[in-house]
């Protein structure tokens, strides 16, 4: 389909991101509090050196997204680090304006680690091979509360292979071992990512039998990657809170009202942690 409806393929990174309809990192802004959703439409934050390195390893790995620059030598220090003058803030602020990341020699040769790393990885290899298209983009309107979504996939497979399952592809500056992962995935709402990514793509398809897979790699040497699926119980959950998170988008565009947190909330109960540590479970 042409236009924002439907599976859309090829759609520049600004163009995507410049729509009107509710996004996962919005929605799990809005599940925060509808003041801080709103707060983050309102004052968009600009490229950041964390999320260029992310970008140029999607970019690496997929071969479409974000283009990338390196620090010319005379914006690098003598011992190559990128220089904190103001001509260099400057140059930076340029080159994402027109859709690159200035990305520093070291930090390059990072990024070609890390896509190394995940191509030699057996499973990752094998989630990036099957026939589909990388960085494809979904729109849909959500028939319950008439909400416009948005989603783009890292990589979406052909619905004819025979065990397709989409990709999203994370980096990590922590631990991409299981456990590891399960604690980010729980505090980055990946589930609810993945719930409204699969609920979107089953809108524009009519099949709600997508599956999601997450190839993780380390930003740090080793550069170790892990390939995980969510158990049907963090799907659950986020299916729950995808739901949540419409039905308040709703509410709150109907009202004009995006309120801060509850004014009447449940008594704060202890962490879990702490109450094993006390002994008051086992």
């Amino acid at each position: 389909m042409s236009g924002r409806d439907g599976i859309v393929l090829d759609m520049p990174d600004e163009v995507y991101h410049g729509g009107p309809e509710l996004s996962s990192t919005g929605a799990r802004k809005l599940l925060l509090a509808p003041a801080v959703y709103r707060h983050y439409v309102e004052h968009p934050q600009p490229g950041k050196k964390a999320f260029d390195v992310g970008h140029v390893a999607h970019a690496k790995v997929l071969g479409v997204g974000t283009g990338v620059i390196a620090y010319p030598a005379e914006h690098l220090t003598k011992s190559g680090n990128v220089s904190t003058r103001a001509e260099t803030v400057e140059w930076a602020a340029k080159q994402r304006a027109v859709g690159l990341a200035p990305i520093s020699p070291d930090d390059m040769a990072k990024v070609d680690a890390m896509a190394e790393a995940i191509l030699d990885h057996p499973r990752a290899r094998a989630m990036l091979e099957q026939q589909g298209d990388a960085e494809a983009s979904v729109f849909v309107t959500d028939p319950a509360t008439g909400v416009r979504m948005r989603a783009r996939f890292d990589y979406l497979p052909n619905a004819a292979q025979s065990e397709p399952w989409t990709v999203d592809l994370k980096t990590t500056s922590k631990s991409a071992h299981p456990e590891d992962f399960s604690r980010t995935a729980a505090n980055y709402g990946y589930h609810v990512q993945q719930e409204w990514y699969l609920h979107a793509l089953g809108l524009a398809t009519g099949d709600f039998s997508g599956r999601m897979k997450f190839i993780v790699v380390e930003t740090a040497p080793p550069h170790l990657v892990g390939v995980y699926p969510l158990a049907a119980e963090y799907a659950e959950i986020g299916r729950d809170r995808v739901k949540e998170a419409l039905e308040t988008y709703a509410e709150c565009t109907a009202s004009g009202v995006w309120p801060g947190y509850d004014l009447d909330p449940d008594p704060i109960q202890p962490p879990t942690w702490l109450m094993f540590n006390e002994g008051m479970i086992e």
